[in-house]
């Protein structure tokens, strides 16, 4: 593949970042298209672990070019804070970091009103990161706001665009904006961005790339069920998370994208509010079911044994069994290559693992269609899960010390082979544990 698109098929938290550092070396490039700095990946390099949340993790690697593209909006202070520890480990990105200058420029004010807004909501809260990602698009979509590419012009230029864009936020919002502060430090990273030539027409230079032959591995944030038109509105993200948005948000044609690959956890999260019909966890656990309702200690162990605490938020992710006909949505929107099932190894330890395999509706009895997803939360809180159970591989080792598809035990294989068959998609990798190295894969 030239262009292989890593995707998150469920809520997010699938694992992406390590499965785009084990292909990461076959690729020159490495390319963030949407979202911003509330994606977490956290990566294990010599025993130091670095988490990322707005610049591509493929940067890890000393000679990948890293792509900020048009469809990210940036904060500058979250780049420059988040590449600090890279460097202190001895991880240069100076010149091989490249931010589009058709990126949106994310500021304070956007984070402001990111917190306003959530704080004014009755009810249930989207569970926003508050990181200022669906002001700055509002800002974008409203054309209100500046471009990565104005810091290249005149400084007087820049801060007369930015100041009206701060001063519009003020009045919307009722904001104060200290816009003095703000100032002073975009102007020094300003001064280091254009030192480095870190702003570049990345349209170009990723077509550039692909034309001669170089191979771009590109990282989604986020996942497909937070889609801002696919996922579970309005408990979703602000940013196309799907395949298509790779094409608008890095400017490659639909025809150079010639590989995806669907991120799948063994079991399923979800961070924040939302339905969640296979949930299994409570209020103790962060979750929306009844304390001690039947099942709840069983998503409290996937809580505990799969270290289900945001990357981003630091918030406990709710849990529950693996959600099929979300799978059958999610590959019927972005036509996987691939799954790679992740953090299997965190079921070791039951007897009994249950597939969701069907909605049906608790109003009518209606069992919704193979790839229907209901369009509304009231039609996706009607839903109930329908479950196939199978024995699960308690007291038959543990996956992590399997090196081998061959090697694990045949309940797990049978597991896998109930996923591929009603998703339709082949199962290519398998994780068995937290190390890069615990991989396991499977028809090749």
């Amino acid at each position: 593949a030239r262009v292989c698109v890593v995707l998150g098929a469920q809520f997010g938290d699938e694992g992406k970042g390590k499965l785009a550092d084990v292909l990461q070396s076959d690729f020159q490039y490495s390319a963030r298209y949407n979202g911003g700095a509330n994606a977490g990946h956290t990566l294990v390099v010599d025993g130091k672990r670095y988490a990322f949340h707005l610049l591509p993790c493929g940067l890890i690697q000393p000679t990948v070019t890293g792509v900020i593209g048009n469809g990210v909006v940036t904060n500058l202070t979250s780049l420059f804070n988040e590449r600090t520890p890279l460097h202190e480990g001895g991880i240069d990105t100076r010149g091989r970091l490249k931010v589009s200058d058709r990126s949106h420029l994310l500021f304070d004010f956007h984070k402001q009103v990111d917190g306003l807004l959530e704080s004014r909501r009755a009810g249930d809260k989207l569970g926003t990161t508050k990181q200022g990602i669906g002001p700055a698009y509002a800002s974008k979509m409203t054309r209100n706001n500046v471009r990565v590419g104005m810091l290249k012009e005149d400084w007087e230029v820049f801060e007369r665009y930015y100041l009206s864009a701060a001063e519009a936020h003020e009045m919307m919002f009722e904001v104060e904006v200290d816009t003095k502060s703000e100032l002073e430090r975009i102007k020094a990273y300003r001064a280091e961005m254009l030192e480095e030539d870190m702003i570049t027409d990345t349209v170009l230079l990723v077509n550039k790339a692909y034309n001669a032959g170089e191979r771009i591995l590109v990282e989604g944030a986020n996942a497909a069920m937070l889609d801002i038109d696919y996922g579970s509105y309005p408990f979703v993200t602000s940013s196309t998370t799907t395949a298509g948005g790779v094409c608008t948000g890095l400017g490659l044609s639909p025809e150079k994208i010639d590989c995806r690959l669907g991120v799948v956890k063994a079991y399923q999260t979800r961070v924040g509010s939302g339905p969640f019909p296979t949930e299994l966890t409570d209020d103790l656990s962060g979750g929306d079911l009844p304390r001690g309702a039947p099942g709840t200690e069983i998503g409290a162990h996937l809580q505990k044994v799969g270290g289900e605490i945001g990357v981003t938020t630091g918030r406990k992710r709710r849990c529950g069994w693996i959600d099929i006909p979300l799978l059958q949505y999610s590959h019927l929107i972005n036509n996987y290559s691939s799954i790679n099932i992740t953090k299997l190894d965190v079921l070791d330890d039951l007897e009994e693992i249950k597939i969701c395999v069907q909605y049906r509706r608790k109003s009518t009895g209606e069992v919704l269609p193979a790839g229907a997803m209901p369009s509304t939360i009231e039609s996706l809180y009607d839903v109930e899960a329908v479950y196939e159970s199978m024995p699960g591989w308690a007291g038959k080792g543990k996956l992590s010390e399997c090196s081998a598809y061959d090697e694990l035990p045949t309940e797990a294989r049978n597991y896998l082979d109930r996923i591929e068959k009603h998703v339709g998609c082949p199962i290519t990798w398998i994780g068995v544990g937290p190390g890069r190295e615990q991989m396991v894969t499977k028809g090749f």
